[in-house]
């Protein structure tokens, strides 16, 4: 299936603008490579590593979206959602998902997070010290939707749930993903000791790569997954949405509900600096707000008041 491609050169200041931007507006994927490199396909990241910064000083930024985006209509919405940004070197083109999948499996290897939580590419073998009989391991294939561990925004959100089943309270619980893209975090909470999990997502990609993801792992009867119309209406003692800082500040009613009374939320998909505001939309219902940066993401988590 072919998709249409944005690509423009950005500095490594700019980068987390840009890439924002074009995730607000429903690229698909995002690449970097470095604008000097001799062969540029050959240097790109899906996305950065946990606790690396592979990072240029000039990049060059790739985006996809869906074949039938018209260019001109989403550069204009590039420039009317950040228009301090220079979208005039934005360049377009058709091309072909393999290209894509390729330089994901290409840079993607088997990671870990908190004490037993390991995220392995499908056809990779493990590593020794995932072999522990403790070992929560989830096999993933993401796809064309978002989320392989990599970046830091997943990673703040598995330390997370690694946390939680630390500290025995993921056992039996019920989980909710919001925003679940490949359903990385729905399936490490379930490979963590959760009973049940539900995704949420409003692309519908990402819900096949969850189901996808679900069957890998063998918890495909333990995951349901809903785009938000048909999404149930119930409450979750344990909540989690990798989204972004805009939406989850929009959408404080929404998540609210989902979190049963002394329930716990974990948010990210935060920029550096956006914390403040996310935890001032959400102070009035959560106690014990806390933060916490990895590179220039943020994590906000709080436990839901009972009375």
């Amino acid at each position: 299936m072919p998709f249409l491609e944005l690509s423009l050169p950005c500095s490594e200041a700019q980068q987390p603008r840009y890439e924002r931007a074009l995730e607000d507006l429903g690229a698909l994927a995002v690449t970097l490579a470095d604008a000097h490199a001799d062969a540029p396909d050959e240097q790109a990241i899906f996305e950065p590593g946990v606790g690396e910064q592979p990072l240029w000083g000039e990049l060059v930024l790739t985006a996809l979206f869906p074949e039938d985006t018209d260019a001109l209509v989403l550069l204009a919405a590039l420039e009317s959602f950040d228009d301090a940004l220079d979208w005039t070197q934005a360049r377009f083109r058709k091309v072909e998902d393999q290209d894509w999948e390729r330089a994901w499996m290409d840079q993607y290897v088997p990671l870990r997070f908190g004490a037993r939580t390991w995220i392995v590419p499908w056809n990779s073998e493990l590593p020794d010290d995932a072999q522990a009989s403790d070992a929560a391991i989830v096999r993933l294939d993401p796809g064309l939707a978002f989320g392989s561990g990599t970046h830091p925004t997943t990673a703040l959100c598995l330390q997370w749930l690694d946390g939680l089943a630390a500290a025995n309270a993921l056992q039996g619980q019920r989980v909710l993903d919001f925003g679940c893209g490949s359903g990385i975090l729905a399936l490490a909470a379930l490979k963590l000791g959760a009973a049940h999990a539900v995704g949420v997502d409003n692309d519908p990609q990402a819900l096949i790569a969850t189901h996808d993801n679900a069957e890998r792992n063998e918890v495909a009867d333990r995951l349901d997954v809903h785009l938000p119309a048909d999404e149930p209406v119930a409450t979750y003692p344990v909540v989690v949405a990798n989204i972004l800082a805009s939406a989850l500040v929009a959408l404080a009613d929404t998540l609210t509900a989902r979190v049963a009374p002394g329930g716990v939320l974990a948010m990210s998909g935060i920029l550096a600096g956006q914390e403040a505001e996310v935890i001032a939309r959400y102070a009035a219902d959560f106690e014990d707000l806390c933060a916490e940066q990895l590179e220039d993401w943020m994590r906000v988590t709080g436990t839901r008041r009972r009375g």
